[in-house]
C-alpha cells in the first residue's frame, strides 16, 4: 500500500496533512505525547541518547477509565521514524500501532491522532512499534491504568515499571542489541531500574491496602518476582482480573513475568510506621535484589485484605471449546538467513528466528500474508509449540486469549494477550476472534521480533 492511499483510507494526521476526521474542539481535547529526546542521570552524569515523552524524565503513567473515550496525539519529535502501540488494549484495529499493517510510521514533525474507547480495565503499557529496539531500549516504555468504572476500595495505588539499560561505567549506552543475544536469549542490561530508579521507595498509609501494578516492559529479561514483608493476593494478570485464587509466589518459585506481562497485587501494608513492603527479583547467580520498596507511613488505617472487592470481570467472550478450530504454530530457528526489509522501521540486517519455520519478511515487505485467518465470532484453538530451548513471551495484538494446556505444566485459567513458553513447551490457548482486522502476533524478546520471530493473524 502506497503511503498516500493509506493516510487517504484511514485518516492520519501527519503535520501539514491536517486533522483528517477530527473537529477542532475534539483535536484540542486530546493529550499530545511527544516522543522526544531525552536525557536521565542513572550514574555520576546524565545519560544521553533516551528516548521519552518528557526531556528528562521517564514516560508518564496515562490515566483512562474503562468506557470513556481516550484521545492521544503522538507527535514525532525525533529524527527516526515511530508508532506507538497500546499494548494489551482490544481497540480498533486502526488505532493499534503497528506500522504497515494498521498505519503508516510516523515522520520527524508529524502526529497521529489516536481515539478509542478501551472495553477492559486494568494495567497495560504503550511503546514504539517501529524503530522498535532502539526506541524501547532507550527508554520509551510506558504504564497506561484504565481505571474500573466501580472503585475496588484501596487506599492507594502504586505503578512499577521495571526496566533494563545497557550502560558503561560513564552511564553512555552500550549497544542495544546484539548478534549473539539475538540468537539466543537477547542482549541484557546491566542496569536495573523501576521507574528510572534503583531501588525506590514509595510511601504508602500503614495498614492501608495497595494495588501494586507491576509492568515488565523490558526488551528481553524474564523477572522471577515475589513480595517480601506483605500479607498479599494477585488480582490481576495482564489487565484482566483473576477469578481463581493464585499460590503467592516465594524466592523458591517466584512468579516468571516476561516482557509484556504485567501483574496486580493488593497488598495489605505494614501496620507501623517505617516497616516496608518489598518487590524482590532473583537474579541468575546474584540472588534476591530489591526492585522497589512500599513504606508505611502514618498511624495505622488497620484495613484488612479480605475487605478487598473482587475485580469485575472484563467483557472478554469465552471460547466455546467444543466448536473450536485448531491452528498449529510453530516458534524456533530459521531455515533461512536472507536479511529483512523493515523500510523506515530500521532491520538489524540478519535473521535467526521463524514462525512456522519462515521468518518475518520485514514491515514493509509486499505479498506477505497472515499466519492464519481466522472467521470473526468463532472460537479457536492456538497450538504453540517452541521447538528452541529459549524462552519466548509470545504476544497477540487486539485479541484477549485464555490458557488451556501445556505438556509441561498445569496452567491457570488466566485471561492473557502474552503467553510465556517454555523451553519444548508445547502450549494451547483459546480465544473468540471478536476484533476485526490484522492482528500482529510475536515473541516480545525485541530482538526476536525483529529477526523473524513475528507474523500475524486475520480476523475477517
Amino acid at each position: 500500500m502506497k503511503r498516500r492511499d493509506f493516510l487517504l483510507g484511514c485518516g492520519a494526521s501527519a503535520g501539514a496533512l491536517g486533522l483528517a476526521g477530527l473537529t477542532q474542539a475534539r483535536a484540542r481535547a486530546a493529550q499530545e505525547l511527544v516522543i522526544q529526546p531525552a536525557s536521565f542521570t542513572f550514574r555520576d552524569r546524565p545519560t544521553e541518547g533516551m528516548v521519552s515523552l518528557s526531556p528528562d524524565a521517564p514516560p508518564p503513567v496515562l490515566y483512562g477509565r474503562q468506557g470513556e473515550a481516550m484521545r492521544l496525539s503522538v507527535r514525532n519529535a525525533m529524527p527516526d521514524y515511530t508508532a506507538m502501540h497500546w499494548h494489551g488494549m482490544r481497540i480498533d484495529n486502526a488505532m493499534d500501532g503497528v506500522p504497515y499493517l494498521t498505519q503508516m510510521p510516523i515522520a520527524e514533525g508529524e502526529t497521529f491522532e489516536c481515539e478509542f474507547t478501551p472495553p477492559d480495565a486494568g494495567t497495560y503499557w504503550y511503546h514504539p512499534h517501529c524503530m522498535t529496539m532502539a526506541q524501547m531500549a532507550h527508554g520509551l516504555t510506558g504504564v497506561m491504568v484504565v481505571a474500573e468504572a466501580e472503585d475496588p476500595g484501596f487506599d492507594s495505588e502504586q505503578v512499577i515499571n521495571l526496566r533494563d539499560f545497557r550502560l558503561d561505567e560513564e552511564g553512555v549506552f552500550l549497544p542495544a542489541f546484539t548478534a549473539r543475544g539475538a540468537a539466543r536469549g537477547g542482549t541484557f542490561g546491566n542496569v536495573l531500574t523501576a521507574n528510572w530508579l534503583d531501588a525506590p521507595s514509595y510511601d504508602h498509609a500503614a495498614g492501608g491496602l495497595v494495588r501494586l501494578r507491576v509492568v515488565n516492559s523490558d526488551t528481553t529479561r524474564i523477572y522471577k518476582l515475589h513480595l517480601g514483608g506483605a500479607e498479599a493476593r494477585i488480582i490481576a494478570w495482564d489487565g484482566h482480573p483473576v477469578a481463581a485464587e493464585l499460590p503467592m509466589p516465594g524466592k523458591d518459585e517466584p512468579l516468571l513475568v516476561g516482557p509484556g506481562q504485567r501483574v496486580d497485587f493488593a497488598v495489605a501494608m505494614p501496620g507501623a510506621e517505617g516497616q516496608s513492603v518489598a518487590l524482590l527479583a532473583e537474579l541468575p547467580g546474584r540472588g534476591s535484589r530489591v526492585m522497589a520498596r512500599l513504606r508505611a507511613t502514618g498511624q495505622s488505617l488497620g484495613r484488612d485484605l479480605r475487605e478487598v472487592k473482587p475485580l469485575t470481570a472484563n467483557p472478554v467472550a469465552r471460547p466455546d471449546l467444543t466448536n473450536a478450530e485448531v491452528h498449529d504454530f510453530v516458534f524456533g530457528w530459521t531455515p533461512e538467513g536472507g536479511p529483512p526489509n523493515d523500510g523506515f522501521c530500521g532491520s538489524m540486517g540478519y535473521s535467526f528466528w521463524s514462525i512456522n519455520r519462515t521468518p518475518w519478511a520485514g514491515d514493509a515487505a509486499e505479498n506477505v500474508g497472515p499466519l492464519a485467518t481466522l472467521e470473526r465470532g468463532k472460537s479457536y484453538v492456538l497450538r504453540l509449540r517452541n521447538e528452541s530451548p529459549n524462552l519466548h513471551p509470545i504476544h497477540l495484538h487486539g485479541l484477549a486469549f485464555v490458557p488451556i494446556r501445556s505438556n509441561l505444566r498445569k496452567l491457570p485459567p488466566l485471561m492473557t494477550d502474552t503467553m510465556l513458553l517454555l523451553k519444548d513447551e508445547v502450549a494451547e490457548i483459546a480465544l473468540v476472534a471478536d476484533n476485526p482486522g490484522d492482528w500482529a502476533f510475536h515473541c516480545h524478546v525485541i530482538e526476536h521480533q525483529k529477526t523473524g520471530l513475528t507474523g500475524y493473524i486475520r480476523v475477517t
